[in-house]
């Protein structure tokens, strides 16, 4: 139990802001911090709703619905995922040998394709949100659920790339928690969580919420095939990338469905 409980601690203080105990980073302590990765997510998705609750409430516009929807994930992260996007940016538009990306991915300076990238980014996801807000009926409370829900997807998701997918490199926070992870049982508990995410998805709306998890399951395989080919394997920066695009079809896939179906 103490380790479960180290392991939890250790999830949430690198993965969130959420004050935590302080414990130490042993590998013993490590050992199951993945499992407890996509819980963050579920808060995540939590605090989002709530959001989406209080904006209701108070009969809030679209435009500051979508910035709290943008915000909430940005700020209860630190920012973490979005500093991977702007480095695997950087290092994909560089057109550059792989062992020059990889050392772009370490680079702490911003470029500018990271700058552009990410404008583009919180244009469009900010652009969807404002649409999802605008929704009427009770579809627009299953697209906020399948949104919301998407926070947990894409971590369950991005566990199980630390544990099956190979690192690109033999260093850093990545390839710390994939070297000391007890395998075997965080494939067993994630495969539980993905199970039981899908079906969340599903049951919120069979269309949209099964729409979503296939764009997800989509955005994996991408990550995966672009970070062997590209890099050699993943990396921590890589996996932030990868986060940021699933949250990104997370929001556009049910607003795009909603507008289709009218």
């Amino acid at each position: 139990m103490r380790v479960l409980l180290a392991s939890f601690c250790i999830a949430f203080s690198m993965y969130s802001k959420i004050p935590m105990p302080r414990v130490d980073w042993t590998e013993e302590n490590r050992k199951y911090a993945i499992c407890f990765f996509p819980l963050v997510g579920l808060v995540t998705g939590g605090l989002c709703y709530a959001w989406y609750l209080l904006c209701g409430y108070l009969k809030a516009g679209d435009f500051l619905f979508a910035a709290g929807m943008a915000a909430i994930p940005l700020f209860l992260t630190g920012g973490i995922h979005v500093d991977g996007f702007m480095d695997t940016m950087d290092a994909l538009h560089s057109y550059l040998p792989r062992e020059e990306k990889l050392r772009i991915l370490k680079d702490s300076h911003i470029g500018a394709f990271s700058v552009i990238c990410l404008l583009g980014y919180y244009l469009t996801y900010l652009g969807f949100l404002s649409q999802m807000g605008s929704l009427t009926g009770s579809y627009r409370r299953q697209a906020v659920l399948c949104f919301c829900l998407g926070f947990l997807l894409s971590r369950i998701l991005s566990g199980l790339s630390i544990v099956y997918m190979p690192g690109a490199k033999k260093e850093g926070l990545l390839y710390a928690f994939s070297s000391t992870a007890h395998k075997r049982y965080v494939r067993l508990v994630l495969f539980v969580l993905l199970g039981a995410g899908i079906l969340g998805m599903l049951v919120v709306s069979p269309l949209a919420g099964g729409l979503t998890v296939v764009g997800n399951l989509m955005v994996y395989g991408w990550y995966g095939h672009c970070s062997k080919k590209e890099f050699g394997g993943i990396t921590g920066d890589l996996a932030g990338w990868f986060l940021l695009c699933a949250e990104w079809v997370s929001a556009m896939v049910p607003v795009m469905a909603g507008l289709f179906l009218g």
